[in-house]
């Protein structure tokens, strides 16, 4: 049954994100990333990581879209712009990235990877029994990857700021 589930949720999510990419307005393309961020935290959720699935749909499916979707109004985005590219031109300029991104992705002369990655045993139990699940999250997240955490959050800053002047210069 839980396999079933998972297969039926990592296709979602896997249409979903490909409809994201390959609409031509961006707030349909929006719109599809949400559905791929709520599929990604039902997949959370039969993974047993419930605090993360609820992150998941609280920052990235709430907060960060809401960022998005205000940066695409703001921008006036929703008009089709002169250079896209249509027809079977754009779906060969398709194919041949899809083609080479997956040369790229390819591992050259290493062995496969194990279908199965072995942690330690107990490890993560071990620190959901000491600190609990939002312990175990964010003392890693505090502590050791507090600067990156801050220049991830200057960045979204930084972004909002370069929307609005950019949308100032049109008006």
């Amino acid at each position: 049954m839980t396999l079933t589930v998972f297969w039926i949720f990592g296709v979602i999510a896997m249409g979903s994100g490909l409809l994201c990419i390959t609409r031509k307005n961006p707030i349909a393309s929006a719109l599809w990333l949400v559905v791929t961020l709520f599929a990604l935290a039902a997949l959370f959720v039969l993974l047993d990581a419930q605090f993360i699935a609820v992150l998941q749909v609280l920052v990235y499916a709430g907060a960060i879209m809401v960022l998005f979707l205000f940066v695409i109004m703001l921008l006036n985005l929703g008009r089709p712009g002169p250079t896209d590219i249509k027809g079977p031109l754009g779906l060969l300029g398709a194919t041949v990235l899809a083609g080479a991104l997956l040369l790229l992705l390819r591992p050259l002369g290493q062995a496969p990877l194990p279908a199965e990655i072995q942690l330690p045993p107990g490890t993560v139990a071990a620190l959901q029994q000491q600190r609990g699940m939002v312990g175990a999250v964010a003392t890693p997240l505090f502590d050791t990857y507090l600067v990156p955490f801050e220049i991830a959050s200057v960045l979204l800053l930084t972004a909002i700021v370069g929307a609005v002047v950019l949308a100032k210069r049109k008006l």
